[in-house]
Protein backbone atom coordinates (compact mmCIF):
# COMPACT_ATOMS: atom_id res chain seq x y z
CA UNK A 1 0.00 0.00 0.00
CA UNK A 2 1.37 3.63 -0.60
CA UNK A 3 2.15 5.15 1.80
CA UNK A 4 1.76 8.42 -0.27
CA UNK A 5 -1.62 9.70 -1.71
CA UNK A 6 -0.38 12.73 -3.34
CA UNK A 7 3.20 13.20 -5.44
CA UNK A 8 4.20 16.65 -6.78
CA UNK A 9 7.02 17.52 -8.53
CA UNK A 10 8.14 20.93 -8.98
CA UNK A 11 8.92 23.12 -11.99
CA UNK A 12 7.75 25.58 -14.21
CA UNK A 13 5.73 24.98 -16.74
CA UNK A 14 5.78 25.68 -20.75
CA UNK A 15 7.83 24.76 -23.62
CA UNK A 16 10.75 27.64 -22.39
CA UNK A 17 11.59 25.80 -19.16
CA UNK A 18 11.09 22.03 -20.25
CA UNK A 19 14.57 19.87 -19.58
CA UNK A 20 15.87 22.92 -17.37
CA UNK A 21 17.58 22.05 -14.01
CA UNK A 22 14.36 23.52 -11.74
CA UNK A 23 12.26 20.96 -13.77
CA UNK A 24 13.79 17.90 -12.14
CA UNK A 25 10.69 17.57 -10.59
CA UNK A 26 8.39 17.67 -13.72
CA UNK A 27 10.91 14.98 -15.47
CA UNK A 28 10.70 12.60 -12.32
CA UNK A 29 7.21 12.80 -12.42
CA UNK A 30 7.25 12.40 -16.12
CA UNK A 31 9.24 9.35 -15.32
CA UNK A 32 6.96 8.15 -12.76
CA UNK A 33 4.11 8.07 -15.37
CA UNK A 34 5.50 5.56 -17.19
CA UNK A 35 6.31 2.87 -14.08
CA UNK A 36 3.17 3.45 -12.43
CA UNK A 37 -0.40 1.91 -13.45
CA UNK A 38 -2.71 4.48 -13.94
CA UNK A 39 -6.28 4.53 -11.86
CA UNK A 40 -8.41 3.94 -15.03
CA UNK A 41 -6.30 0.95 -17.09
CA UNK A 42 -5.07 3.87 -19.99
CA UNK A 43 -2.02 3.43 -20.95
CA UNK A 44 0.84 5.44 -18.75
CA UNK A 45 2.82 8.17 -20.25
CA UNK A 46 3.56 12.13 -19.19
CA UNK A 47 0.95 12.40 -21.76
CA UNK A 48 -1.44 11.63 -19.79
CA UNK A 49 -2.04 14.60 -17.72
CA UNK A 50 -4.65 16.43 -17.44
CA UNK A 51 -4.78 20.23 -16.76
CA UNK A 52 -7.10 20.69 -13.83
CA UNK A 53 -7.54 24.94 -13.81
CA UNK A 54 -9.26 24.80 -10.81
CA UNK A 55 -6.62 23.16 -8.56
CA UNK A 56 -3.85 24.54 -10.74
CA UNK A 57 -2.02 21.36 -11.97
CA UNK A 58 -1.52 19.06 -14.41
CA UNK A 59 -2.79 16.19 -12.65
CA UNK A 60 -2.16 12.44 -13.66
CA UNK A 61 -4.46 9.52 -11.36
CA UNK A 62 -2.42 6.21 -10.69
CA UNK A 63 -3.26 3.11 -8.53
CA UNK A 64 -1.16 4.59 -6.00
CA UNK A 65 -1.06 8.21 -5.79
CA UNK A 66 -2.03 11.58 -7.44
CA UNK A 67 0.54 13.13 -9.61
CA UNK A 68 0.84 16.57 -9.26
CA UNK A 69 2.62 19.10 -11.74
CA UNK A 70 1.91 22.65 -10.51
CA UNK A 71 1.07 25.32 -13.10
CA UNK A 72 1.36 28.37 -10.68
CA UNK A 73 5.52 28.65 -11.56
CA UNK A 74 7.73 27.30 -8.96
CA UNK A 75 7.62 30.79 -6.73
CA UNK A 76 4.08 29.75 -6.24
CA UNK A 77 3.84 26.41 -6.06
CA UNK A 78 2.28 26.09 -2.58
CA UNK A 79 -1.27 27.41 -4.46
CA UNK A 80 -1.41 24.41 -6.15
CA UNK A 81 -0.10 21.79 -3.18
CA UNK A 82 -2.78 23.59 -0.78
CA UNK A 83 -5.83 23.42 -3.24
CA UNK A 84 -5.12 19.42 -4.12
CA UNK A 85 -4.42 18.90 -0.67
CA UNK A 86 -7.67 20.51 0.63
CA UNK A 87 -9.67 19.33 -2.20
CA UNK A 88 -8.94 15.59 -1.45
CA UNK A 89 -8.58 15.86 2.22
CA UNK A 90 -5.21 14.85 1.38
CA UNK A 91 -2.83 15.45 5.28
CA UNK A 92 0.69 16.59 4.61
CA UNK A 93 2.17 14.01 6.19
CA UNK A 94 0.83 12.29 3.13
CA UNK A 95 2.40 14.42 0.70
CA UNK A 96 5.64 14.17 -1.08
CA UNK A 97 7.54 16.79 -2.67
CA UNK A 98 9.95 15.80 -5.65
CA UNK A 99 12.31 19.14 -6.50
CA UNK A 100 15.57 20.49 -7.31
CA UNK A 101 18.70 21.18 -4.73
CA UNK A 102 21.54 23.38 -5.63
CA UNK A 103 23.16 22.38 -2.60
CA UNK A 104 23.71 18.42 -3.81
CA UNK A 105 25.97 17.46 -6.37
CA UNK A 106 24.83 16.38 -9.11
CA UNK A 107 23.57 12.71 -9.13
CA UNK A 108 22.70 12.87 -5.31
CA UNK A 109 19.40 11.95 -3.82
CA UNK A 110 17.95 12.95 -0.78
CA UNK A 111 14.78 11.91 1.50
CA UNK A 112 13.62 14.85 4.17
CA UNK A 113 10.71 14.42 6.36
CA UNK A 114 10.13 17.90 7.09
CA UNK A 115 12.39 20.53 7.93
CA UNK A 116 12.76 24.73 6.53
CA UNK A 117 12.95 25.54 2.47
CA UNK A 118 16.57 25.84 2.69
CA UNK A 119 16.26 28.55 0.28
CA UNK A 120 14.15 27.16 -2.05
CA UNK A 121 11.45 29.26 -3.15
CA UNK A 122 9.01 26.53 -4.04
CA UNK A 123 9.21 24.50 -0.92
CA UNK A 124 8.87 28.08 1.43
CA UNK A 125 5.92 28.61 -0.48
CA UNK A 126 4.62 25.21 0.39
CA UNK A 127 5.59 25.71 3.97
CA UNK A 128 3.59 29.36 3.79
CA UNK A 129 0.18 28.01 2.31
CA UNK A 130 0.19 24.58 4.02
CA UNK A 131 0.76 26.36 7.57
CA UNK A 132 3.23 23.36 8.31
CA UNK A 133 7.31 21.87 6.97
CA UNK A 134 6.09 18.57 8.08
CA UNK A 135 5.68 16.81 4.82
CA UNK A 136 8.17 14.62 2.96
CA UNK A 137 10.35 15.68 0.34
CA UNK A 138 12.86 14.25 -2.05
CA UNK A 139 15.97 16.37 -3.17
CA UNK A 140 17.25 15.92 -6.69
CA UNK A 141 20.54 17.51 -6.46
CA UNK A 142 21.41 19.52 -9.82
CA UNK A 143 25.09 21.14 -8.48
CA UNK A 144 25.95 24.62 -7.80
CA UNK A 145 28.26 27.02 -9.84
CA UNK A 146 31.00 28.42 -7.37
CA UNK A 147 29.72 32.17 -7.97
CA UNK A 148 26.85 32.53 -5.97
CA UNK A 149 25.39 36.12 -6.92
CA UNK A 150 21.64 36.12 -7.54
CA UNK A 151 21.69 36.43 -11.22
CA UNK A 152 24.44 33.87 -11.65
CA UNK A 153 22.05 31.18 -9.43
CA UNK A 154 19.37 31.85 -11.39
CA UNK A 155 20.95 31.25 -14.68
CA UNK A 156 21.83 27.78 -13.25
CA UNK A 157 18.44 27.24 -12.27
CA UNK A 158 16.75 28.06 -15.18
CA UNK A 159 19.77 26.82 -17.55
CA UNK A 160 19.59 23.53 -19.41
CA UNK A 161 21.85 19.81 -18.18
CA UNK A 162 24.61 20.49 -19.94
CA UNK A 163 25.53 17.62 -22.82
CA UNK A 164 28.02 15.69 -20.57
CA UNK A 165 25.96 16.32 -17.38
CA UNK A 166 23.10 14.32 -19.40
CA UNK A 167 24.08 10.64 -18.96
CA UNK A 168 24.06 11.33 -15.10
CA UNK A 169 20.55 13.15 -15.41
CA UNK A 170 19.10 10.63 -16.78
CA UNK A 171 20.32 8.06 -14.77
CA UNK A 172 19.66 10.20 -11.91
CA UNK A 173 16.17 11.37 -12.61
CA UNK A 174 15.41 7.10 -13.50
CA UNK A 175 16.89 6.76 -9.80
CA UNK A 176 14.91 9.18 -8.38
CA UNK A 177 11.21 7.64 -9.78
CA UNK A 178 12.93 4.67 -8.66
CA UNK A 179 13.08 5.74 -5.02
CA UNK A 180 9.70 7.14 -4.76
CA UNK A 181 8.50 3.85 -5.43
CA UNK A 182 10.24 2.39 -3.27
CA UNK A 183 9.54 4.59 -0.58
CA UNK A 184 5.74 4.01 -1.60
CA UNK A 185 6.34 0.40 -1.27
CA UNK A 186 8.21 0.31 1.93
CA UNK A 187 8.66 3.65 3.73
CA UNK A 188 10.32 6.38 3.52
CA UNK A 189 13.06 5.00 5.86
CA UNK A 190 13.93 2.07 3.71
CA UNK A 191 14.31 4.47 0.35
CA UNK A 192 16.56 6.81 2.29
CA UNK A 193 18.58 4.02 3.12
CA UNK A 194 18.80 2.36 -0.14
CA UNK A 195 18.85 5.27 -1.75
CA UNK A 196 21.34 8.20 -0.37
CA UNK A 197 24.15 8.68 -1.86
CA UNK A 198 25.68 9.10 -5.20
CA UNK A 199 24.81 7.18 -8.12
CA UNK A 200 25.72 3.32 -8.01
CA UNK A 201 29.01 3.28 -10.58
CA UNK A 202 28.33 0.60 -13.52
CA UNK A 203 28.83 -2.89 -12.48
CA UNK A 204 28.35 -1.69 -8.50
CA UNK A 205 26.21 -3.87 -6.68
Amino acid sequence: MSTFRAIFGLGNPGRDYAETRHNAGFLVLDRLAEKLPPADGAPSAPAAFKHIRRLEVELLKTREAYLAKPTTYMNASGEAVARVSRFYRIPSDEILIVYDDMDLPLGRLRFRTRGSSGGHNGIKSIIQHLGSDTFPRLKIGIGRRENREQGRVIGHVLGKFSAEERALVTETLDRAAEAVIDAMEHGLEHAMTAFHGPVPEEGSQ
